[in-house]
């Protein structure tokens, strides 16, 4: 396949994807950077390889699948199989190198969350691409980055990220509040989108290095106990 097919190729699917060309590589990247983080932690949980696809399948499109059923669009990845192919790749990856990879934390921490930042822009892109407002946007963005890592978690029997005290999908709306002010300012959507993106990046980090988070919601506990009848 020459340089002409392989440009013609993405133009077909960025149209199909109602997304800027250039923003086809940023899908691939982040399906396969969010395949590979939920099959390593399907890994540390001792998935079979049918489950740990499976997770890692929900943890790359389960947030875009989600955003497109509420636009009341067709799945993106119904139109195209490469996003399957590409979580099969993240699954032989791990397979393969599954040692080297799970010593590497910081690394999948950084994949993880430039996965979060790629599909965060892609969201939002999307959104407005249909017509909707900034605030739409902002939200769905949020999905399409937060939602898959919500529906992993879910399936690795742990309490979702985005629920607890880490910020996660708050860097998701802050970073769709800076796309939407530089989109306002006429950049162009691939400034925007760089900016957004590593808003989202420097968020993550930060929060994680200093252990920012949000306040905990205390509950009381006497309402926590369990009733007699509960008990019963």
């Amino acid at each position: 396949m020459n340089l002409d097919n392989i440009i013609n190729l993405l133009q077909i699917m960025g149209q199909t994807l109602r997304i800027p060309t250039s923003f086809v590589i940023i899908e691939f990247i982040g399906t396969l950077a969010f395949a590979i983080s939920g099959i390593r932690l399907a890994s540390a949980k001792q998935f079979d390889w049918f489950g740990a696809y499976i997770v890692g399948m929900a943890t790359a499109i389960g947030g875009g699948t989600i955003r497109d059923v509420m636009l009341g669009i067709p799945p993106f990845w119904m139109s195209n199989s490469i996003y399957i192919i590409c979580c099969a790749v993240a699954l032989f990856g791990v397979i393969l190198f599954g040692r080297f990879l799970i010593r590497q934390t910081n690394t999948w921490f950084i994949f993880d969350t430039v996965g979060l930042a790629l599909f965060n822009i892609i969201g939002i892109e999307k959104t407005l691409n249909l017509g909707y407002p900034y605030w739409t946007a902002i939200i769905m963005g949020s999905i399409t980055g937060a939602a898959g890592g919500v529906i992993r978690d879910v399936f690795i029997n742990e309490v979702p990220l985005i629920f607890r005290k880490e910020i996660y999908a708050v860097a998701c709306i802050v970073g769709g509040i800076v796309y939407a002010a530089c989109y306002h300012a006429a950049l162009s959507s691939e400034i925007s989108a760089l900016l957004s993106g590593i808003t989202v990046v420097i968020i993550r980090v930060l929060a994680v290095k200093y252990h920012w988070g949000l306040p905990v919601l205390q509950g009381d506990e006497e309402t926590e106990k369990p009733s007699s009848s509960e008990e019963k």
